[in-house]
């Protein structure tokens, strides 16, 4: 398995050039099993298709991929009624760390979450976020995608 280290913001107003300077990706997940420590889920993004084991809480959590076919993607995702994100993903580089901006959709509008991920620990406790990110959530249970998926939004949640 690898180690993926991210931290995850709530991002209040979104300069317009960041996204005309982003890559946009569409993508639908659907979770299969979430647990406390660990989530199962299917995605399409793009053409792409796949499937994700995803266990740990917070900064630093592992993290196992593997390319899907659509036919086994299309078996699977009527089970992940009721347990869906939909999104576009706008990915760019800086400062050689990649930042995902995640649009949300649907049930989840108007939610806009910044994702950055780092190579280690440290690197991601020396970060300064962007001035447009309005709080952090990493450590906030309630952000990750599969419980965003379950629940919603939180209800303390202020577009």
């Amino acid at each position: 398995m690898g180690t993926e280290i991210e931290r995850r913001f709530l991002v209040a107003d979104l300069p317009a050039y960041w996204l005309a300077q982003a890559q946009a990706h569409p993508i639908q997940q659907g979770y299969l099993l979430t647990e406390p420590d660990r989530v199962l889920r299917v995605r399409q993004k793009d053409d792409q298709f796949i499937m994700t084991v995803k266990s740990g809480q917070g900064l630093s959590r592992q993290e196992e991929e593997q390319t899907i076919s659509a036919e086994l993607f299309a078996m699977l995702w009527p089970l992940t009624i009721g347990r869906r994100n939909v999104k576009t993903r706008h990915v760019r580089t800086l400062d050689g760390l990649v930042y995902e901006l995640d649009i949300f959709a649907e049930n989840l509008a108007p939610l806009v979450m910044l994702e950055v991920e780092f190579r280690d620990e440290a690197q991601a406790h020396a970060f300064t976020p962007p001035s447009f990110v309005r709080r952090e959530v990493t450590e906030d249970g309630r952000y990750t995608n599969a419980a965003l998926a379950l629940h919603g939004l939180p209800d303390d949640f202020a577009a």
